[in-house]
């Protein structure tokens, strides 16, 4: 598997442009100088070159509802290029094939007891990769690169950070790893930040460019997007939600600290507070249909995670005044469960708020599940490839 070459070879204006229309869908030429600061003149040059190149096209006239002057649309081409999204989960794989704009083409499933075998789970990736380009959706030589997406704070977009979920990774180069094994560029992101940044140009979060997404999975993470930018912050560890304290004398968690948010909303936390009654038939499967049957016991501890939740992000609501938080992971999987977390949050978020700070800010659900990670692992290697969607920071 090998690259065009072409994305790299672009101008930097040039991959400006580009990613402002990947960003901005159906923009015109004016919406693109305006997002990029470029002359009318040189966006229209630009663009010009790009559509002669075959990675931008016209997709007609776009008529102004004010009645002003009709525009022209731009879109990225379809046959443009095309990326790879992995998901290291902790009992399986995902594997997407998408295309430059995060449209999902193909993917891959696999369970596999990820934390404990990482060489096979990396053969596995490898396969998987090359059994979905083997199908012929699309040009093998026009992969443009690969993400992954993993559960731990990644530094310098190569190295995990501590404290990682998956067990027995700690020194495991999985970029290095992954590119010789593809011929493709490889880049890790953690990830929430990468759900975040799929639900953001993809999902519940599309044309909001202030908000927060959260990840209630085996830990809680969150992912930012502040001024249209992807935030990662100086370390690349901005985010980590989970381990913010909220009890000062709680139960000690995974990093060491007592009394982090985790231990009270993540997905282990709360089937450890339902083993009290189901014992080892616990986990949050039994969870949710107990709470879609009306079971007190389960809609008070839904309940009772919206609430910390909710007051949790009153803080980082204050500091970062956002527009929306974006809820996602297995346990807003089933939209009649987490109605319940998610209007406990909404209550305790709106009390917990100081009165001069943004009392509009939005609890929604995310729009896509289980592949928002994987999406966003791929749309993370569109932006390192020079193909960019958004400037990463």
């Amino acid at each position: 598997m090998t690259t065009t070459g072409r994305e790299p070879l672009l101008s930097r204006n040039g991959q400006a442009v580009l990613a402002a229309v990947r960003a901005r869908p159906r923009c015109s030429r004016a919406d693109v100088a305006r997002a990029t600061g470029l002359s009318t003149s040189a966006v229209s040059m630009l663009v010009s070159t790009l559509i002669s190149a075959g990675l931008l096209v016209e997709l007609g006239v776009n008529h102004s509802a004010g009645g002003g002057r009709p525009s022209v649309s731009l879109g990225v081409a379809p046959e443009a290029g095309s990326l790879i999204g992995i998901h290291i989960g902790h009992a399986g794989l995902r594997v997407v094939l998408t295309a430059l704009d995060g449209t999902l083409l193909a993917e891959q499933l696999h369970a596999l007891d990820v934390d404990h075998e990482p060489a096979a789970s990396l053969d596995r990736m490898a396969s998987s990769t090359a059994a979905l380009l083997a199908d012929g959706i699309v040009d093998p030589t026009r992969i443009l690169g690969a993400g992954v997406a993993v559960s731990a704070p990644v530094i310098d977009a190569r190295s995990l950070g501590s404290p990682p979920m998956l067990l027995d990774w700690g020194g495991v180069d999985i970029g290095g790893i992954l590119t010789e094994r593809l011929g493709l560029p490889v880049h890790l992101g953690n990830d929430a930040t990468l759900g975040a940044l799929a639900e953001w140009r993809l999902g519940a979060g599309a044309g909001v460019d202030d908000l927060v997404y959260v990840m209630l999975g085996d830990g809680v993470g969150s992912g930012l997007v502040l001024g249209g930018r992807l935030h990662t912050g100086s370390s690349g560890t901005a985010g980590e939600l989970g381990h913010l304290p909220v009890v000062s004398d709680g139960k000690i968690c995974r990093c060491g600290a007592r009394g982090c948010l985790e231990t009270l909303v993540s997905k282990r936390a709360l089937v450890a507070a339902l083993a009290h009654t189901l014992g080892a038939s616990a986990s949050v499967e039994a969870l949710l249909d107990l709470a879609e049957a009306g079971d007190r016991g389960a809609t008070r501890l839904l309940g009772d995670a919206g609430r910390v939740l909710g007051t949790a992000l009153a803080g980082v609501c204050t500091v970062t005044d956002p527009r929306l938080v974006v809820v996602g992971g297995d346990l807003t999987a089933r939209p009649d469960t987490s109605d319940v977390l998610l209007e406990a949050a909404r209550h305790a978020l709106e009390a917990a708020l100081p009165p001069v700070a943004n009392h509009g800010v939005r609890i929604v659900r995310a729009a896509l599940g289980a592949r928002a990670e994987a999406l966003g692992a791929a749309l993370l290697a569109g932006t390192r490839t020079g193909a960019g969607l958004a400037p990463i920071r």
